[in-house]
């Protein structure tokens, strides 16, 4: 309701609300002094009655002379309109006289008591209808009391004079307002009206009219006052703006640059002084100028934009058609600009992009990742090159990436450009490449192998057998044959799992509990490494979930990690075997106190036939099937490793902070057998993944 009042009738209703409420004010202020004022004045004559009346009765009260003290307190009470009533009481309380006229009131004697050593002693009291303060005094000889003078002082006649004094200060309020509002008619009208103009001409401007006079055209212009003809001066024959508003004027008393550098110097000009107004009129040319200025802007505005629009359609172009994934993110990672490319590869709307970044439209990790290749691109302001592999909303291709920093007019890092271009059929050749060279290699070896170990194997397992058959079954010896059967056994195993290997040949899986898969590979290695001092240390998870694998290929790659760690201990070391889960996966922790891997070998260690060993003593498929039946099983293996060569390093980039200690810690990752399989189950050839982490510094 407020909001819709015209100006000029806030302007009247303020003034006055203002005076009613400085007249209630004043007056709630007199009348609170009046008051106390009146009221300590009131009880101050009564108390000086009552000292009165007190001296007066001492002799009657002597003589016992009741009519004498009864004249004296009427007396009192016709005296002085303020007492309402008065009597005198023996040292016993007992009225001996008083003015009421229907009989004594027998509370009131004890009411209000007053010792010896007071003089008076007042004190407020009501009868139900009426208050009044009651002042009661001794009567004293000699330091003798012979009683008490009572007497009572209206406070309602205090009352009706306090009322008379506050509504005189009321009706002066009142007369004052209707003053005030005759006055302030005559200003409101003047304020009002050239607000009024103000107002009209923002709506001029609201609709689009820029050209708009608000201020009142000066009697005299500047190029008069000061007999210029200097017509190249920009305030020459301008008549909508005053000459400090302009910038460049070539009066010689102006000082150059905009209005907030010469204004000070305008204001002793003779100009400004004739041609300036109040501060509505100030407001009135601060909206003109604004006006132009608005004006100006705009039809700047309008051929940027225009061009801006021609720019962005090619922009827009090249983003339709081009095949490739092209994207525009600001410093933030928010998308301004996608191709089309990029949508239909992750199944989204461009609408449903734009404004976005990575963590609102993909998964927490490929989002943590894409955001720090963006911060290394910002930070060094330079391309940044990839082979990546990405997963869209229908499958998972590779691409060559390219980040490109942008720049605005200061150099300043504003953005990334990226442009992703598919080479996933270029990555499948290379595949296929490297696999058939690789299974031609291994189908060799493994005819190799099945012809020069599975003969020798057959024998040696032939007669143990038949020595099995010498030797009772509880004796020492048949349990050492039998260990030898059961070795001979695997190995006959392993030969199969290579030649499976090569042959890509199914797998039987069940639900595996890896503690129970782990409690057994560890029986049968536990005796043979405790004689070269190597401890095994398990640190197994309670209610282990189940995974889908193959009981017999995971123990093989169990047993291949487990003989890694120990060949390359030696003696005198620990293997520390964890199981845990988490995110739907669950982990198998195999880590060493051993020299650790070097760095310059740490990316082939999973490569076929790759061996650090000496001729005999490995083939170099230990870890590559190892990464095969992982891979099988939908899992990922990774290694950190600290090298010997890199610990003094380590410890001098921590400064002390912490132990280093070098070592290999293989980490396989099993997804659980009730989750459903990870979006990114596919496990990379190990030459194009970074499964390596040091731990040494970076």
């Amino acid at each position: 309701m407020i909001r819709r009042m015209r100006f000029r009738t806030k302007i009247y209703c303020s003034i006055i609300a203002l005076l009613l409420l400085f007249g209630v004010s004043l007056a709630v202020v007199i009348s609170r002094i009046a008051t106390r004022s009146l009221l300590e004045e009131n009880k101050k004559r009564g108390a000086v009655s009552a000292l009165n009346l007190a001296a007066r009765v001492t002799e009657p009260m002597l003589g016992r002379d009741f009519l004498t003290m009864k004249n004296l307190v009427d007396e009192l009470t016709r005296s002085s309109p303020d007492v309402s009533y008065g009597f005198v009481l023996d040292r016993a309380g007992v009225p001996l006289v008083h003015t009421f006229q229907g009989g004594f009131p027998v509370a009131l004697a004890h009411a209000n008591e007053v010792a010896d050593d007071e003089s008076f002693r007042v004190r407020l009291l009501t009868d139900g209808s009426s208050r009044f303060y009651d002042i009661a005094a001794p009567v004293l000889v000699s330091g003798d009391r012979l009683g008490t003078v009572r007497i009572g002082m209206s406070r309602e006649k205090v009352s009706a004079t306090l009322n008379e004094l506050l509504g005189a200060i009321l009706l002066t309020t009142a007369l004052g307002v209707g003053i005030a509002a005759l006055v302030g008619t005559g200003l409101a009208r003047t304020v009002t009206r050239r607000v009024a103009l103000l107002r009209r001409s923002a709506e001029e401007i609201i609709k689009g009219n820029l050209d708009v006079a608000t201020a009142p055209r000066p009697a005299h212009m500047c190029w008069e006052l000061m007999d210029c003809d200097r017509s190249e001066c920009p305030a020459h024959g301008d008549e909508r703006r005053r000459c400090w508003y302009l910038a460049g004027t070539l009066c010689p008393l102006c000082v150059e640059g905009e209005y907030a550098k010469k204004i000070e110097s305008c204001r002793k000009c003779k100009v400004f002084q004739t041609n300036s107004g109040d501060e509505l009129q100030d407001l009135a040319e601060y909206f003109d100028v604004m006006a132009l200025a608005l004006g100006d802007r705009m039809r700047a505005l309008e051929a940027a934009e225009q061009r801006l629009g021609r720019q962005q359609q090619v922009f827009r172009t090249i983003l339709e058609v081009t095949p490739d994934i092209v994207c525009l993110q600001d410093r933030e990672s928010r998308y301004q600009a996608v191709s089309k490319a990029f949508c239909r590869f992750f199944g989204k709307q461009e609408e449903e992009i734009l404004g976005r970044t990575d963590f609102d439209l993909f998964h927490s990790q490929a989002a943590r990742k894409n955001r720090e290749e963006d911060l290394l691109v910002m930070q060094e302001a330079r391309p940044l090159q990839m082979e990546k592999r990405v997963t869209g909303a229908q499958e998972q291709r590779w691409f060559h990436v390219v980040k490109t920093p942008v720049f605005d007019e200061q150099r300043n890092v504003i953005g990334v450009l990226c442009n992703e271009r598919d080479i996933t059929d270029f990555k499948e050749l290379q595949e296929r490449i490297a696999e058939s060279q690789k299974l031609e290699s291994i189908g060799q070896l493994a005819a190799g192998i099945a012809h020069e170990i599975n003969t020798p194997l057959g024998i040696i397992l032939g007669y143990v057998q038949l020595m099995l058959e010498d030797f009772p079954e509880d004796s020492r010896e048949h349990q050492d044959l039998r260990l030898m059967e059961k070795h001979c056994r695997v190995c006959r195993k392993i030969v199969a799992d290579l030649l499976r290997f090569s042959r890509h040949t199914e797998s039987i899986k069940e639900p595996l509990d890896l503690n129970e898969v782990l409690a057994q590979v560890l029986a049968l290695v536990e005796h043979s490494f405790s004689l070269d001092r190597v401890l095994l240390e398990r640190d197994f998870a309670d209610s282990l979930p189940l995974v889908h694998g193959d009981r017999e290929k995971l123990e093989q790659v169990f047993m291949n990690l487990l003989n890694n760690a120990y060949q390359a201990i030696g003696s005198n070391g620990r293997i520390r075997v964890t199981t845990d889960s988490g995110n739907g996966q669950v982990r198998v922790i195999i880590a060493d106190d051993g020299p650790g891997i070097p760095p310059e070998i740490r990316g082939r260690i999973f490569d076929p036939f790759f061996t650090t060993k000496g001729i005999g003593q490995g083939t170099g498929l230990g870890l590559s099937v190892t990464f095969g039946i992982v891979k099988d099983h939908g899992g990922t293996i990774e290694v950190e490793t600290l090298h010997e060569s890199e610990l003094e390093e380590a410890r001098a980039a921590t400064a002390g902070n912490g132990q280093k200690s070098t070592g290999a810690t293989f980490i396989c990752r099993f997804p659980i057998h009730s989750a459903a399989p990870p979006d990114d189950t596919a496990v990379p050839h190990p030459a194009q993944s970074n499964r390596v982490r040091d731990k040494s510094p970076q």
